[in-house]
């Protein structure tokens, strides 16, 4: 693993020193390491939806529906329960 010095603001040194002595985490690198992950899980997340919408838009326009209309045909395809 990468050795790094950092330089935190005083509210985030003392959260992460609260959750080390609450035990969430065995050290200061440990929760560091982890939002790291959880920011980057949330990243790639946020691309698959990216990709998702873009993929929806260049498909075209669909026939307009009102609301109801649009209600309707979800129940429709709603499997019998």
């Amino acid at each position: 693993m990468a050795r790094q010095s950092i330089t935190l603001a005083k509210q985030n040194d003392e959260w992460l020193k609260a959750q080390v002595a609450e035990e969430e985490f065995s050290s200061k690198s440990e929760a560091i390491n982890y939002l790291i992950k959880k920011e980057r899980s949330k990243e790639e997340y946020y691309d698959f939806v990216r990709a998702k919408i873009e993929k929806g838009e260049k498909s075209g326009f669909v026939k307009k529906q009102t609301k109801a209309e649009m209600l309707a045909e979800f129940k429709n395809n709603l499997p019998n329960v």
